[in-house]
């Protein structure tokens, strides 16, 4: 693993540094408009444009790169995410802070699809598992240093904007000095919602959830912990112990999950966030003159929230590669980031406005009203298995959440058929005929 850090140490640092910027922007803008009294369906809007701008931006980035090159479109949207920041410090319009944080997400996605192309243009077909565990490794470091920045400087002034703009420009140094050669261009995958519905409608309906779960999380958590009393460091090291906590779950949900029932641990998933989200929902407010209680109390609490809420997304992700051939695991991989990202643009805005009307506590009801929909939809018992691959259960694979990911990962990813990964690099369609699709598209 270390020769592995050390060969690709140039881009996990870019990714860490991307993911700091971004985990501490999320968490400035829900304290800074909390600090301003305005009220929690505008911080969800701007965790929503986030998510809008990063959909788009998968779409938008495989034209940008085509066009320029991947160097010349990692600095140029690293300019545009930087630009955007510094705007948000500069311009206090919350109207004009929602077009920003748009082109911040669309920018990130085209950096995240340049790295990605690049660490599988350079990863041996049996690195591929630890080149991509050492990507999610640096994501979720960079997010919880981003937090931890908060713990350091407690302060809501200009200086948090020009330390999250340092960051995005610290990114650039490695990608734009590189030596290597460009990687090859890659294409879009099909999504092909009407085929992935009727064969994975279980794994599509868990990765919307996570989506919707996860998306209000990262906006509206810090604004949660604001109102419970906590302060800024305290809020800092909350938001940095929940998201640790989604990494530190990641392994031995994989020894799980290749041992036991997919469907039977996603449900049993959603049970465990309902116990453990309904403290928190049923939780008066703590007016308490001891600052340090709350963090006592919601910490732990909040620890184990997410502790489950991260498993959501890698459990479908696996879940529904053990009902897809290996050929169609790249338009998978798209269909279920473009199904997360609808979820996490509907979520914050959903939680925001209850928020809003019935307060803070709401958050985490509005995450025990998901855990029960899940509850609900994921049904084991109609898993028929008509068609699951013959490898199944496919190997877990640690895979990043909160879209710190483009559709360009599932190259890296182990479980992807090498023969797709080719097709995408030549920018060639693998192709079923009519009746084919027909008999594959029958419900797992």
């Amino acid at each position: 693993m270390l020769r592995i850090v050390t060969a690709f140490r140039a881009l996990y640092f870019a990714a860490v540094m991307l993911l700091t910027g971004s985990g501490l922007l999320s968490t400035y803008l829900a304290l800074r408009l909390g600090a301003e009294k305005v009220d929690g369906l505008w911080i969800g809007a701007m965790m929503a444009a986030y998510y809008l701008g990063l959909v788009l931006g998968g779409k938008i980035g495989h034209r940008l790169i085509a066009r320029v090159g991947h160097i010349r479109a990692y600095v140029a949207c690293g300019g545009l995410v930087t630009a955007a920041v510094l705007g948000i410090g500069l311009l206090p319009w919350l109207g004009f802070w929602l077009v920003l944080r748009t082109a911040i997400g669309l920018g990130m996605m085209c950096q995240y699809m340049v790295i990605e192309s690049w660490l599988n243009e350079q990863a041996e077909a049996r690195q591929r598992g630890l080149v991509f565990a050492g990507y999610m490794v640096s994501s979720y470091l960079g997010l919880v240093l981003g937090q931890l920045v908060l713990v350091v400087h407690p302060g809501l002034g200009p200086e948090l904007p020009m330390m999250i703009a340092l960051c995005f420009a610290l990114s650039l140094i490695p990608v734009a000095i590189t030596h290597k050669v460009h990687p090859a261009p890659l294409r879009p995958a099909p999504l092909e919602p009407r085929f992935f519905l009727k064969r994975v409608p279980q794994s599509l309906t868990t990765v919307l959830v996570s989506g919707l779960v996860i998306g209000a999380f990262y906006g509206l958590a810090p604004l949660y912990a604001s109102q419970q009393g906590l302060t800024t460091e305290q809020i800092g090291l909350f938001m940095g112990g929940c998201i640790f906590a989604g990494l530190l779950v990641q392994w031995p949900l994989g020894w799980l999950s290749d041992r036991y029932d997919r469907a039977v641990l996603i449900r049993n998933a959603a049970i465990l966030l309902l116990l453990f989200a309904l403290p928190l929902a049923l939780l008066p407010m703590l007016p308490l003159p001891d600052m340090s209680l709350p963090l006592v109390l919601l910490l732990p609490a909040g620890f184990l929230v997410c502790l489950v809420q991260f498993t959501l997304y890698p459990l479908a992700v696996a879940f529904s590669n053990d009902h897809v051939e290996g050929d169609r695991r790249v338009s998978l991989t798209a269909m279920l980031l473009v199904t997360f990202g609808v979820g996490a643009c509907i979520g914050p805005l959903a939680a925001g406005a209850l928020m809003k009307l019935f307060g803070p506590n709401m958050l985490y009801a509005f995450v025990c009203a998901c855990s029960l929909i899940l509850i609900w939809r994921v049904q084991p018992e109609k898993v028929s298995g008509m068609h699951r691959v013959d490898e199944a259960p496919v190997k877990h694979v640690a895979t990043p959440d909160s879209m710190v990911s483009s559709p360009l990962s599932a190259a890296l990813d182990p479980r992807v058929d090498d023969r797709a990964v080719a097709e995408q690099m030549k920018g060639t369609d693998s192709k079923v005929s009519a009746p084919e699709a027909e008999e594959e598209s029958r419900p797992a």
